[in-house]
Formats: structure tokens, C-alpha cells, sequence
């Protein structure tokens, strides 16, 4: 009868839109940052806590996440670390205010080799930019 067709995960996308996860335990910010990538295209969800981000990438995948650093449940280095567990390759932004984060982070994190760092406050075209540089440096097949 009918032929059975897979469709791909966010993460295995073909030319699909670009999905996102933000996870920021600041309301505004997080809903800020979500409706700047939405309005450029990026297919975004947002988490609230490093414990529900992990779940919605579990559940839905992303292909990239940008994350807050200090979160109450989970600290953001933890959870690179547990997403490069699952899948090394996936590019991750940094968000900080505390600009030694990023020296950290490049220098005492395994696996965190392509995290970059976003630091707070940042406007719309520094996010835009580091998605695009982000989402770039995944490669032509997008892993």
C-alpha cells in the first residue's frame, strides 16, 4: 500500500529551518531572545531551567542551543557536558554577564570546543550574528 518515509529530526535537517533552544532562567531575556531568532526565521523553542531544556532536547533535538551559564537547577557547564555526552558535535552559545565565563569555558571544559560565548547584555544583531557563526561552523551536512 502505502510506502512508510521517516521524516528527519530537527538535528539531522536537510535544508530545513534552523531549530534553536534557548534556555535562560530570565523570563525576559529568554522570551526576548526567542522572539528575535523567531522573527528571523529560526524555528526556536525556549526552556526555563537546565533540567527542562535537557528534556526539550531530548524530546524535539535542536541544532543549536544557546544557554545562560548560571541557572539555579543546573549550571550551564554541566550541561554542555551532558549534551556533548550525547551529541558531541551540537554547537552551544554561552551566555554570561561575567566575562571570565568565556576564558572557563574555552580553557577547563572538555568537549566544549565548539561553544562560543555570548556576553549579556547583547542586542539583536550580536545574537543574530553568533547563531549565523554558529550555525555555520556545524559544517555542509549540518553535524
Amino acid at each position: 500500500m502505502g510506502e512508510l518515509f521517516r521524516i528527519p529530526l530537527a538535528h539531522e535537517s536537510l535544508g530545513a529551518v534552523p531549530r534553536i533552544l534557548v534556555i535562560e532562567d530570565n523570563e525576559p531575556l529568554r522570551e526576548s531572545t526567542v522572539r528575535i531568532l523567531s522573527s528571523a526565521g529560526y524555528d526556536v523553542r525556549g526552556a526555563w531551567s537546565g533540567t527542562e531544556g535537557l528534556r526539550v532536547w531530548r524530546e524535539l533535538g535542536a541544532d543549536l542551543v544557546i544557554t545562560d551559564v548560571r541557572m539555579a537547577d543546573i549550571d550551564g557547564l554541566q550541561l554542555i557536558l551532558e549534551l556533548r555526552a550525547a551529541a558531541p558535535r551540537l554547537p552551544v552559545i554561552v551566555m554570561s554577564g561575567d566575562p571570565a565565563i568565556s576564558a572557563h569555558l574555552l580553557r577547563d571544559v572538555p568537549g566544549s570546543g565548539s561553544a562560543s560565548f555570548l556576553a549579556k547584555p547583547f542586542g539583536k544583531a550580536q545574537l543574530l550574528a553568533a547563531t549565523a557563526s554558529a550555525l555555520d561552523a556545524r559544517g555542509p551536512n549540518g553535524r
